[in-house]
């Protein structure tokens, strides 16, 4: 009988798990074993018990040798690939492009390991989007972690004593993310702009209650719900035109990607200068690079601004993580949804032919299929 096994996360500050007893059944109904390691899901607040109730087989350490399946949500360690048998599947996130020592261990080892995060943006991949559940979360958290630094109220407030207006709150990057932190902004009774270089969002902004900020500059929508680069020009043209909305709002969430890439710097220490006294940022992609200028993963910076006073800036970083139980209801319901797929009969059988199938596995015998982190590996080595 094949078997699933997942692994207590071993990266510090990890504490999503990448099974829950929900998706447990499913597994065993379509005839695999299921193994978790005791603890993996301490930190979301899944006792070992519940996943022995689900039907999983609990152990105090997984032996490598034995893996059939390994599910993951941190990219895997070299040392830990190495250690699983040839032929062996993995499932989770990879990050391939940042990855690279990781990918080549997978190769070298013969793992099959597909990696969710490189799933198509077509409709029936939904279920398997990694990074969309995931952005939910963070979008979210980042809209609270401005809330309680912001040194005033959300929403519009009339009292006895006078009339509180509602922040302002900017939204640069309008992805599952960005949706998600201006869904939220509004139901905290603020007052949501967003921007995105993507025609295709003005809807989406505005059935979620904000307000879309058009720079009248041409699109940068390069398909599949992505951004493409920008030109230098373009960009410093795209700086200039958000400047004085950057410098009305008290609230700036940023959460613009460009897939395989550094995020797009879209707010300069300039723009952050002509902020208001006590308003604050966070850059919901900071650990890929930043939105903005100057920002650090996982760190709070303050910005001078004229006049006196500071804008403080917060690099977010772990946001899915910081919200575990949720997180990774979400996240182990993509791995499912992935795995079974690929199931038939008790046995996994990849169909790479199938786009999603295919368009999710890193690498297989020896060969690193995806064409993007290929080329890398080309170019540096």
């Amino acid at each position: 009988m094949v078997r699933i096994v997942v692994a207590a996360e071993i990266v510090p500050d990890e504490h999503r798990v990448a099974i829950v007893p929900e998706v447990i059944p499913l597994y065993i109904g379509a005839g695999l074993q299921v193994v978790v390691q005791s603890g993996a899901g301490r930190y979301a607040l899944v006792a070992d018990e519940a996943f022995a109730k689900a039907g999983a087989e609990v152990v105090d350490a997984v032996e490598a040798a034995t893996v059939d399946v390994l599910l993951h949500v941190r990219p895997l360690n070299p040392a830990v690939v190495k250690k699983l048998r040839p032929g062996a599947i993995t499932v989770g996130v990879c990050s391939p492009s940042s990855q690279l020592a990781a990918v080549r261990a997978l190769r070298d080892r013969k793992i099959t390991s597909f990696a969710p995060d490189l799933v198509p943006r077509i409709a029936r991949a939904q279920a398997v989007d990694v990074l969309s559940s995931q952005a939910f979360v963070a979008g979210y958290r980042g809209v609270l972690e401005a809330a309680v630094r912001l040194p005033r109220l959300f929403p519009l407030s009339m009292t006895a004593a006078g009339t509180l207006p509602a922040a302002k709150v900017l939204v640069l990057g309008a992805g599952v993310a960005g949706l998600q932190a201006i869904a939220t902004a509004k139901r905290l009774g603020a007052v949501v702009a967003a921007y995105d270089v993507r025609p295709a969002t003005v809807d989406e902004v505005r059935s979620v209650g904000g307000t879309f900020v058009d720079l009248d500059l041409e699109s940068a929508d390069g398909g599949g719900g992505y951004a493409v680069v920008r030109s230098p020009a373009r960009a410093n043209r795209q700086q200039e035109l958000l400047t004085p909305h950057v410098a009305e709002c008290d609230v700036l969430i940023t959460a613009a990607a460009v897939p395989g890439r550094p995020a797009p710097r879209l707010v300069t220490k300039t723009m952050l200068r002509a902020m208001r006294p006590g308003s604050v940022v966070v850059d919901l992609s900071a650990e890929i690079g930043g939105n903005v200028e100057g920002v650090r993963p996982g760190e709070e910076v303050e910005v001078e601004v004229r006049g006196g006073g500071v804008v403080r800036v917060l690099g977010l970083k772990d946001a899915a993580s910081a919200l575990p139980v949720d997180a990774s209801r979400l996240y182990a319901r993509n791995l499912a949804e992935l795995l079974l797929m690929m199931t038939k009969d008790g046995e996994i059988v990849p169909d790479f032919d199938d786009e999603i199938v295919g368009g999710t596995c890193l690498t297989h015998d020896g060969v690193v299929r995806h064409g993007p982190t290929a080329a890398l590996l080309r170019g540096g080595t």
